[in-house]
């Protein structure tokens, strides 16, 4: 897709649309730097340590939107996104506003691609991001720690 493209899909977009796209391109640039940059135990605490937030149903528009920024922006940036990245964007975006996330951690094996890492985020139990390979991994982490109520 051409810059002049995604310059007249940006001027069809409203301006609250733009700033949260605005905000998406820089959490992710955040993201990508930070997994290249910092060790992974730190990320994984500042993923988990953020305070609890309000419990929010996976379809509200604001979680929606905040998606859809994420997934929108990722694909045209001059670097390479993974979900890694989209993970802890999204992650971070969605806490922000004060809505209980989880990134969730997990590994998978296939004769096609052999041992593999994949990350995804849920809202209220539902997958928003990485959902079509979550169900090839095995999770081994959520970031914060999901515990099981009686």
């Amino acid at each position: 897709m051409s810059l002049v493209t995604i310059l007249n899909r940006v001027q069809r977009t409203s301006w609250g649309e733009r700033l949260i796209l605005a905000e998406a391109v820089g959490a992710l640039a955040i993201a990508a730097l930070a997994i290249r940059l910092v060790p992974f135990k730190w990320l994984a605490a500042a993923a988990g340590s953020v305070g609890q937030g309000k419990e929010c149903d996976a379809r509200d528009s604001l979680v929606e939107r905040v998606r859809w920024a994420v997934k929108a922006t990722a694909p045209h940036l001059p670097w390479k996104i993974l979900c890694f990245q989209e993970g802890l964007a999204l992650h971070s975006m969605l806490r922000r506003r004060g809505i209980a996330s989880y990134l969730h951690y997990g590994v998978g094996q296939s004769a096609e691609r052999g041992l593999s890492a994949h990350v995804w985020v849920s809202v209220n139990g539902k997958i928003l991001i990485g959902e079509r390979e979550a169900g090839d991994h095995a999770c081994l982490a959520t970031f914060p720690a999901i515990v099981d109520r009686p």
